[in-house]
């Protein structure tokens, strides 16, 4: 059992199945990697620093199955760094609970990546981890290794700064979303955020998009 999910109807089940034995995709987990998959748990306060009261969401397609990753935005306060932006990316913190050699280590090894299909997910990790404390579910406290940027008004990297921390998402928001809450048409979840949250990170992705261009 991979864990995934059916939904997609015969036809998606069949197709994804055959893939997977082409393929040779490891579909089970050592006894090993599960039973310490299923024994995690909340990662400790200490050393880390507290980013839960910051407004952190993810932003991913409508059928996403798990949260990796959220972002937050601010003006930069510094007087020295006039229209330039403070920006912040956190990622699940699965260091913490994959450590070199373990019966995590090795099975995430042997499968390099997550695989996805229209009907399940192939994971690099068991469920207790990929859809649990490895996954920035709203509302939920999270372990996360996060970066600092800071960047001036044309979207160049002024200077950034690593850190381990502990988070809370916001909010899941869709890609649909926060487009349509931008161009005017907010939602019930998206209209209390769009100032300052959504707001702010067009404004830090507009000085970005001058430094790509």
């Amino acid at each position: 059992d991979d864990g995934g999910d059916d939904s997609g109807g015969d036809g998606a089940a069949t197709a994804s199945m055959i893939a997977i034995a082409n393929y040779g995709l490891r579909t089970r987990f050592s006894a090993d990697a599960l039973a310490l998959a299923d024994a995690a748990g909340p990662a400790p306060a200490k050393g880390r620093d507290d980013f839960r009261e910051l407004s952190l969401v993810t932003i991913d397609g409508a059928d996403a199955r798990d949260f990796d990753d959220a972002v937050w935005a601010e003006p930069d306060p510094d007087a020295a760094n006039p229209g330039g932006w403070h920006l912040m990316v956190a990622i699940a913190d699965v260091a913490w609970y994959v450590r070199p050699g373990d019966g995590l280590d090795l099975c995430a090894h042997e499968r390099g990546n997550s695989v996805y299909f229209p009907d399940r997910v192939v994971p690099m990790l068991p469920e207790a981890l990929s859809n649990g404390w490895c996954s920035l579910v709203p509302g939920e406290e999270r372990p996360c290794m996060a970066v600092h940027l800071w960047i001036d008004a044309s979207g160049g990297l002024i200077r950034h700064l690593f850190k381990r921390g502990l988070m809370r998402s916001t909010a899941r928001l869709t890609y649909e979303q926060v487009q349509a809450a931008t161009d005017g048409d907010p939602d019930e979840t998206t209209k209390p955020l769009l100032k300052t949250v959504i707001e702010p990170l067009y404004g830090a992705y507009r000085a970005l998009e001058k430094d790509r261009v």
